[in-house]
């Protein structure tokens, strides 16, 4: 089969690498087109641009594929079918129709759990036990296609977004090599998602790693653990923004927002239900430190009350 590949950030790196690696004909990359990043916000290709370019492969960045000329190179191309993983553009239903075998989409979640843009997130997020990939076959729908096929893993208690991102990124291109093997042989079958347990992973946005003390202490921790490593959790602590990164959930209890203790062992900070031990923070300008370390450089007594947020 001739294949092209549609796929922006790490998470596609892995699929597209254990496609090149497994043997496939991979005649084009789509990729985002290079973006200003880092704190000098130079421009950056994007890691399957430079997958691509290791390799050998042509690749195409359109900044859209809704206009004809936008598809041309993918048209030219001629591909059998086109795997899309974290691609971060829409693709049209000209754009499904280019592949003779269609568009096969590497999905982080349990379909019809958590359709969208941030399955990982939200997954965490929730409180869920487990997630896993769905391959499914495109269609003009967000994330409605047909399963191809799906494998569960279970969500630690240790998981952070990265983590769970790398095991599932590894998953995924396990998966979809099954998946183009079983297609070339032609025993790939599809099953409709089901109609109920439909969720939608919606985008991050950066106001959400704000923290209302008001909340639960494990939905808090929770969220700072599915949050890791963007955007992080933030709060207001005598007119400082302190980043939050780490925290468990204590069976203490106080007014939200206040300072219960400060040791070695974190900072605990009342909830609307139990406290918050925050065990890794940063402040401005500085690193991501253990509570002891950043301690150190930064005071923080009982009896001190973080904001809290305007209702």
């Amino acid at each position: 089969m001739k294949i092209a590949f549609a796929g922006t950030p790490e998470f596609a790196v892995v699929a597209l690498r254990a496609i090149i690696g497994a043997g496939f004909d991979v005649s084009l990359v789509l990729t985002q087109p290079d973006r200003p990043a880092g704190r000098g916000m130079s421009v950056h290709a994007s890691p399957v641009k430079q997958l691509a370019l290791d390799n050998g492969i042509t690749f195409d960045q359109p900044e859209k594929l809704r206009m004809p000329e936008q598809q041309l190179r993918l048209r030219g191309c001629a591909p059998d079918v086109l795997v899309v993983a974290a691609y971060g553009l829409i693709l049209p239903q000209a754009v499904l129709d280019i592949p003779r075998l269609g568009c096969l989409n590497i999905h982080a979640s349990l379909l019809p759990r958590w359709r969208g843009a941030a399955p990982i997130h939200r997954a965490i997020e929730a409180g869920d036990s487990e997630t896993g990939i769905t391959i499914m076959q495109m269609d003009a729908g967000l994330d409605t296609g047909a399963m191809l096929s799906m494998r569960a893993l279970p969500i630690l208690a240790s998981d952070t977004m990265a983590s769970l991102h790398d095991k599932l990124a590894a998953l995924g291109g396990e998966m979809i090599v099954d998946a183009l093997h079983a297609l070339d042989e032609g025993s790939l079958r599809a099953t409709p998602q089901p109609a109920e347990g439909v969720t939608y992973a919606i985008k991050i946005a950066k106001s959400e790693s704000v923290l209302d003390f008001r909340q639960p202490a494990a939905a808090l921790a929770r969220r700072l653990r599915a949050f890791d490593p963007f955007p992080g959790g933030v709060a207001m602590l005598d007119g400082v923004a302190i980043k939050l990164w780490a925290g468990d959930a204590v069976s203490i209890f106080g007014v939200p927002g206040e300072v219960l203790e400060v040791g070695d062992a974190g900072v605990m900070v009342a909830c609307g239900e139990g406290a918050l031990r925050l065990t890794e923070l940063q402040k401005p300008g500085g690193k991501r430190l253990p509570a002891r370390e950043f301690l150190r450089g930064f005071v923080i007594r009982s009896g001190m009350h973080f904001e809290l947020p305007a209702a």
